[in-house]
């Protein structure tokens, strides 16, 4: 429905020499939170990603990395995925920026 310009930024909260290319959008879903948690995990293997760091714990360099940082105006918060993902809304500066250019 909407998608913010590109935005490159430098990794966060982990070394890495690469540089990540970051991009906001909206969407529209008839899919539950885990639904579409499930559906962007699929997304994110079939583009060969290879580790998840929500299960190990650990970020590491990835090929993508998609977030589900609101819903609506949902809270949710289970084991795998809460909403809305706080760090991308108020801690991570690049975030911060794409999510304001479409909101």
């Amino acid at each position: 429905m909407k998608k913010s310009e590109y935005l490159t930024s430098e990794p966060v909260e982990f070394a890495s020499s690469n540089i990540f290319c970051n991009i906001a959008v909206i969407i529209s879903a008839h899919l539950s939170p885990i639904q579409l948690l499930d559906y962007v995990k699929k997304i994110e293997i079939e583009m060969g990603r290879l580790t998840d760091s929500s299960a190990s714990k650990v970020y590491t360099d990835r090929i993508i990395d998609i977030d589900i940082v609101k819903y609506d105006e949902i809270k949710f918060v289970s084991e795998r995925l809460e909403i809305p993902h706080i760090k991308h809304l108020f801690e991570r500066e690049f975030s911060k920026i794409l999510l304001k250019e479409i909101i």
